[in-house]
């Protein structure tokens, strides 16, 4: 974390500032989207960014990394004790673990909902048992807990010009759009993982199955059906984006930008495998660097400018306080 940005969010406590700079850290190393997007916010708003996402990785490896455990059991206990900390940590306001201090008081410092916390940990728990998801409804299920709380989670951060419950709906929609991008992604990967992240009933009504899909898997080749299959999530996932794009408008003006970019560059993934004709079972699809850069150019012009034009308003920080009593 920069001295820059601690300094603007008022943290003087030094461990806190420490466990602000880990979670910082996982941002930078595990999230290259997500981060270029969040240096978009204005300075006070991004270590409250950072101490959630590092906590979400910090709960994704524990369930995904292929090194840190021998089996699902080990896993499991490490994500209860996990759990029963994300608890203590949020109904006192502090924690002396390096990931969650920073959570707890970002948590308390925005008046975040704990119950988000606990559909995301019940989600998290559900990917060591739950290996696909047999319709739409049961997947949107695993979904509210592990993405459209992330975007419930970040609205009192971003700020708001309208009351924050206005807003919550697109807010969930952009994390859900977020998450169903990742998982046509990372089709292959996931199926290494031995988890489908696509209703079993949509895959039916083309003919998919797990068998055809783990064969396209070591083929490297995707077969018709299963293009046909993804072309419809695809279709799916861009009717959300379209009930998230709504909500941007919503946001702090300051905050859009950032939020912006991120709508842009995760939308981008779709076209680069609409562009494969969804051949993307052998590989994962990836949206090239300058394209990124570009975008992201424009959403700093864009802060830049807005930031020049209110530099003698309210802060952030202040700002949604004041929502944040309006709803």
């Amino acid at each position: 974390m920069t001295t820059r940005e601690l300094d603007a969010a008022g943290i003087d406590d030094l461990r806190l500032r420490a466990a602000y700079s880990r979670c910082r850290r996982i941002n930078a190393q595990g999230g290259a989207t997500y981060f270029l997007a969040t240096r978009l916010l204005a300075p006070a708003q991004r270590p409250a960014v950072h101490a959630l996402y590092g906590f979400a990785r910090y709960a994704d490896d524990i369930v995904d990394d292929p090194d840190a455990y021998e089996n699902t059991d080990a896993r499991a206990r490490d994500l209860m004790a996990l759990r029963a900390s994300v608890d203590e940590a949020l109904a006192t306001g502090r924690s002396s673990h390096p990931v969650l201090a920073a959570l707890a008081h970002t948590a308390a410092r925005y008046r975040i909902d704990p119950a988000y916390f606990t559909a995301f940990m019940r989600s998290m728990r559900m990917d060591l048992d739950t290996a696909d998801y047999p319709t739409w409804e049961a997947l949107r299920s695993y979904m509210y807990g592990s993405a459209a709380v992330i975007g419930l989670q970040l609205l009192p951060i971003l700020g708001t010009t309208v009351p924050r419950r206005e807003a919550a709906p697109h807010a969930a929609s952009l994390g859900v759009a977020f998450q169903l991008t990742n998982f046509l992604r990372d089709v292959g990967e996931d199926l290494d993982r031995g988890r489908i992240y696509l209703p079993a009933d949509l895959l039916a009504a083309h003919g998919v199955d797990r068998p055809l899909l783990n064969w396209c898997r070591r083929a490297g080749h995707t077969d018709m059906r299963v293009r046909a299959a993804l072309r419809e999530m695809i279709g799916l996932t861009r009717g959300i984006y379209r009930h998230a794009a709504r909500g941007i408008r919503l946001l702090d003006p300051a905050s859009r930008p950032c939020v912006h970019t991120a709508f842009v560059l995760y939308s981008a993934i779709l076209t680069r495998i609409e562009a494969a004709d969804c051949a993307i079972i052998a590989r994962r699809t990836i949206v090239p660097r300058p394209y990124k850069t570009a975008v992201a150019a424009c959403g700093l012009a864009s802060a830049t400018a807005h930031r020049a034009r209110h530099q003698h308003t309210h802060s952030p920080l202040r700002r949604q306080a004041v929502e944040g009593a309006a709803t």
